[in-house]
């Protein structure tokens, strides 16, 4: 027995706990055969990784430290007598092992590795190995079961309405911020969108991020009922409210492995939508050279897995192959996509065409799914919504409701033009390439931070002329963006616009 004591260790998502090396209860040499513990107190315990301490300041002989996610989720006050003792590997791990041999898991299985993950009883190195052994193979059956798995795995939300839709892109493609438009002309509508989005984890911003520079996003779940009662929607952090949780951890270990399969891609999209209480949906698949799709035959592929998996939950589905060949608007981090959807939303004679454009079609496929409207009128109807200012309204008061956010972040200080070395046309742009300059530059966490697209494709240009201007808040990220800039801008210029000039990213 021995009392905890909060040490001051994020370790991000992991439990792990710390022995003193000289600990009174027991040797720490004792646990090495077993490397996890549990923490019992009660009713309540927690398994976590055992590390050892020979810092008596940091963890004394007669305490137990719980890093700061371990002591959160035990939930008890420093100096309580908590009983630990070695914790076995879970069971799951054995089918992970038959994953990896290539096995089909039973629904029974998947059930219980997801519900391990969730219980954060594995270590990010036995997720990877899940993960890799479902990159290896894995059955349409066991899709549908692991999406059903980690739906089931958090909360759940249920609406009054007969009809609650979304929209969601797979994403990859720099300032593609349609959902902060798409939900303000739907709700104006009349149809219920409760938008719950990701934060950032490899793009330079997600919609939560953008959204986040307007209003406040991390909502409970009363509080996004109350922004959805009042206004038929909201764009709200989905992190908060505990929607599908393993499918954030899968994605934060999956996403430095590059491991993003077309099931797994499947399993935690609609995961998401329904344990959000979706019940129809439209997916935006762009396709490009350096997009997440390269090609038509890919998208096929994706497309018949979210029909095939959306038809057995229940989920009406509308897939939409989009242009992915450019990043969508201008503006690439956190204050210049928000810039660029209000200015979309207030008709604004300088507002990007192709995200205007791209936001009312894909609007007008939702409002195709409200049996009331005549069946192909739906993009018509969404275009009078954004331009009549109804969409605006709308949008101010979800703003309003969820929490003006006052003074908002400018764009950084720190500015600089980068130009086209020659004459010539626009040929490509790397989208790959332009995100991860805009992430060079700070974005998302400099929320002022990213780039602004001066030209696109097919557009002619002057040696000289800027293609696009990098804004940083401090030196060292704008130094470092400058420095990746003209080492490899992302642009390639060709003496003709239909002149495809290949363009590789380091």
């Amino acid at each position: 027995m021995l009392k905890i004591r909060k040490v001051p260790l994020d370790t991000l998502r992991e439990n792990v706990a710390v022995l003193a090396h000289d600990c009174v209860a027991l040797r720490p040499e004792a646990f090495q055969a077993f490397k996890r513990l549990q923490v019992i107190d009660g009713n309540r315990s927690i398994i976590a990784t055992l590390d050892v301490c020979h810092d008596g300041d940091m963890v004394k002989a007669d305490e137990l430290g719980l890093a700061e996610p371990a002591f959160s989720r035990l939930g008890l006050p420093e100096g309580t007598v908590v009983n630990i003792a070695p914790a076995p590997s879970p069971h799951s791990l054995n089918y992970v092992r038959e994953k990896i041999d290539g096995q089909t898991l039973t629904q029974h299985q998947i059930e219980e590795v997801i519900h391990d993950i969730v219980g954060y009883r594995y270590s990010d190195m036995e997720i990877a190995a899940f993960l890799v052994g479902c990159a290896g193979f894995m059955s349409t059956q066991e899709l549908l079961d692991m999406t059903r798995a980690m739906a089931g795995a958090g909360t759940t939300l249920d609406w009054p309405a007969p009809m609650v839709v979304d929209k969601h892109c797979i994403g990859g493609i720099p300032g593609n911020r349609t959902s902060m438009i798409v939900v303000p002309i739907v709700a104006a509508h009349g149809l219920t969108i409760p938008k719950t989005s990701s934060r950032a984890i490899t793009s330079p911003a997600g919609t939560a991020d953008t959204m986040e520079i307007l209003a406040t996003v991390d909502l409970s779940m009363s509080e996004m009922r109350e922004v959805v009662g009042k206004t038929n929607g909201c764009l709200v952090w989905g992190g908060h409210v505990n929607l599908s949780p393993a499918d954030d951890i899968l994605i934060s270990v999956e996403r430095p492995l590059n491991l993003d399969t077309r099931e797994q891609m499947v399993a935690s999209i609609l995961s998401k939508k329904i344990a959000a209480g979706s019940t129809h949906l439209v997916i935006d698949i762009p396709i490009g050279p350096s997009a997440k799709v390269r090609d038509a035959n890919e998208a096929m592929r994706l497309r018949k897995l979210f029909e095939y998996v959306g038809d057995q939950v229940g989920l009406v589905i509308d897939v939409v192959i989009t242009d992915g060949s450019q990043p969508i608007g201008r503006g690439v981090g956190p204050v210049l996509e928000a810039r660029d959807v209000m200015a979309v939303l207030r008709n604004e004679a300088g507002a990007p065409e192709d995200l205007r454009d791209k936001s009312v079609m894909l609007s007008g496929r939702i409002l195709d799914f409200d049996p009331n409207l005549r069946g192909g009128t739906g993009e018509e109807r969404a275009r009078e919504l954004l331009e009549s200012g109804a969409a605006l309204k709308v949008m101010e008061e979800i703003i309003e409701t969820q929490g003006r956010n006052d003074n908002p972040p400018e764009p950084g200080p720190k500015q600089v033009d980068i130009c086209a070395e020659a004459d010539g046309f626009v040929a490509s742009i790397d989208c790959l390439r332009i995100a991860q300059l805009a992430r060079i530059s700070g974005a998302p966490l400099d929320r002022g931070a990213g780039l602004d697209i001066l030209k696109r494709v097919g557009d002619e240009v002057r040696k000289g002329d800027p293609l696009f201007r990098i804004y940083s808040a401090g030196s060292a990220h704008f130094d470092l963006a400058v420095a990746a800039a003209e080492e490899d801008n992302g642009f390639a210029v060709g003496s003709h616009p239909f002149e495809q000039k290949a363009h590789t990213a380091p």
